[in-house]
């Protein structure tokens, strides 16, 4: 009688204690960053990715580490002053900064021997080893970067940068997303391609672009790829991203709400745990 009295005191507390806490830190560049910083989109966004999973799964507690405009590189650097905290989930959102900055990919070596940050399988490394430290039974998430198409900030036109239709420094942004998937298979980690997977296109980052048709000196909207080869003019031109232009992504790169939306997809069907 005792027994049974004491298994059901468990089970009710067990019970009453509800799901078991979940504490997520997203690390990550502006993508992650944005979240929460709507009011730096132009409050094109209302809920990134991070808003969006723990709006359907409140056992989850979400900390926001995004870096705006860093690099896997800059991260790794850092990663022992910047204050993570113990984690029982850690996603790592990297990878676009470096692409971009012209930084190498590496090789699968630079990992297996920890060559350190100067590539981004070095870089994985080093934040991955980092995170195990941390708590070596955290389950850790990786996610590739997205396609990109021509970005321009919103807040200063002369910050901006063409899309992944070319190459930067001899690479093309699928290595970086290929890198990404190696280091999945290599750990036996869960990969969300955002790249390959989540539906996010050249086509479809944006409706159009709004350019000044040299030949006619006047303004219209060129979809992709027809934009390609139409100059902007940061100093002169107009805002080529309306809101009528608003697609997967506000501004050609950042996404959308519903561009966040397929992100939160994507990264939950690797959590098994929330299932």
């Amino acid at each position: 009688m005792k027994k049974t009295f004491a298994v059901l005191i468990i089970l009710i507390t067990t019970i009453s204690a509800g799901p078991r806490k979940i504490t997520w830190v997203a690390i990550g560049d502006s993508i992650t960053y944005l979240n929460d910083h709507p009011d730096e989109t132009g409050n094109r966004i209302t809920k990134g990715y991070m808003t969006l999973i723990t709006e359907k799964h409140p056992q989850v507690r979400y900390i926001n580490h995004g870096h705006n405009g860093w690099t896997a590189g800059r991260i790794a650097e850092k990663i022992g002053e910047l204050g993570v905290p113990k984690a029982d989930v850690y996603t790592i959102f990297l990878g676009t900064n470096d692409w971009w900055s012209g930084r190498p990919v590496g090789t699968p070596a630079d990992y297996k021997d920890n060559t350190g940050p100067a590539t981004l399988y070095g870089s994985f490394r080093v934040i991955i080893d980092h995170l195990r430290q941390l708590n070596k039974k955290a389950r850790l998430i990786l996610v590739t970067p997205l396609q990109r198409g021509d970005f321009v900030y919103i807040n200063n036109f002369k910050n901006n940068a063409y899309g992944s239709y070319r190459e930067k420094n001899g690479q093309h942004l699928e290595q970086f997303a290929n890198a990404i998937l190696d280091i999945g298979k290599l750990e036996k980690i869960p990969v969300a391609d955002l790249y390959h997977d989540s539906g996010i296109t050249l086509e479809n980052m944006v409706k159009f672009k709004y350019l000044k048709d040299t030949a006619k000196q006047a303004y219209r909207n060129f979809p992709y790829p027809a934009y390609i080869d139409i100059p902007f003019q940061p100093e002169t031109d107009e805002y080529p991203y309306p809101e009528a232009a608003i697609d997967m992504t506000y501004d050609g790169l950042h996404p959308s709400d519903k561009g966040y939306a397929l992100i939160a997809g994507q990264i939950t069907r690797k959590w098994k745990r929330l299932r």
